[in-house]
């Protein structure tokens, strides 16, 4: 959905499929190490017993640097004089736009202002699990609220079949958990850690990386990389965080990243080019949430 705006607005700029391809592919995936309604946000915290907005705050930097690095590497060169007329025409069409976005944004936007206010209150919610509930109980209804849906697409809704599978999806994850611990593999690795052959930020990094990498699966790597690693560490938000980021930006480069196969073949270009912009994004996020460990 997000190719066809961003070829429209990004012709205008005069840049190439490869960096429209690119454009699409990174700035559609910043937003999700602190969207906490994200699927593989919530199972991180979920998975790690961390809370929610504890691992959110910690992302925040790398998501700065990625938007930054996103920033350069996209409109870099670009003509100035068409980035002027864009903003120009942007800007004619005034306050009606920013309020139908608010307007439509509101559902999602409640949601994490709810999020946010049971953290800050102090409920103890967010140590259940019980803050993105609540919080997605109320996004639900002020959606009903605007968009006054028909009964018919009510039951639509319900019968879908993403609702259910997401659903599996977040049981599989604890289930795989369980049967890894189960198996010994963590007790294998904490040998290697404990006389000093492998160092902990190494495992945190490079094996949630690889399993994203190569399951292609974001969700994937951060179940794997937690059942192995349960048993070597207590995670708190900084080793939660560099998990998360390690299995995400492995997931995000990988071939097999549908988001990335499909947006190749609308802008009609090879992925060798778009990876000339991905790796060097790629590395730059990843030193960035490397930093952010081992200074704060």
């Amino acid at each position: 959905m997000s190719a066809p705006l961003v070829d429209s607005q990004t012709e205008k700029l005069g840049l190439k499929p490869e960096k429209k391809a690119y454009v699409n592919i990174w700035f559609r995936h910043t937003i999700f190490p602190v969207y906490p309604l994200g699927q593989v946000l919530v199972i991180t915290a979920a998975l790690t017993g961390v809370a929610l907005p504890s691992i959110i705050l910690r992302q925040i930097p790398v998501v700065v640097v990625m938007i930054a690095v996103g920033f350069l590497i996209s409109f870099w060169g670009a003509s100035k004089t068409s980035g002027e007329e864009l903003l120009k025409t942007n800007q004619r069409r005034g306050l009606s736009e920013v309020r139908r976005f608010l307007v439509a944004f509101s559902p999602i936007l409640v949601t994490i202002v709810v999020v946010i206010a049971i953290e800050l209150a102090g409920l103890g919610l967010a140590g259940i699990g019980f803050d993105v509930f609540v919080a997605t109980i109320v996004g639900i209804l002020v959606l009903l609220l605007i968009s006054k849906p028909s009964s018919q697409v009510l039951a639509a809704s319900v019968k879908g079949w993403q609702i259910y599978a997401v659903t599996l999806a977040a049981y599989g994850a604890f289930l795989l958990r369980n049967v890894t611990v189960a198996t010994g593999i963590s007790e294998i690795l904490k040998a290697f850690v404990a006389n000093g052959s492998v160092d902990v930020i190494v495992l945190l990094t490079v094996v949630p990386a690889v399993l994203g990498f190569v399951t292609g699966s974001p969700s994937g790597g951060v179940a794997i990389s937690v059942s192995i690693l349960s048993g070597l560490l207590v995670f708190s938000p900084k080793t939660a965080a560099l998990l998360f980021m390690g299995a995400y930006l492995g997931y995000l480069v990988v071939p097999s990243h549908l988001c990335l196969a499909f947006t190749v073949d609308y802008f009609k270009c090879s992925m060798e080019k778009v990876y000339k912009y991905i790796i060097p994004s790629f590395l730059v996020s990843f030193t960035a949430a490397l930093l952010v460990f081992l200074v704060f």
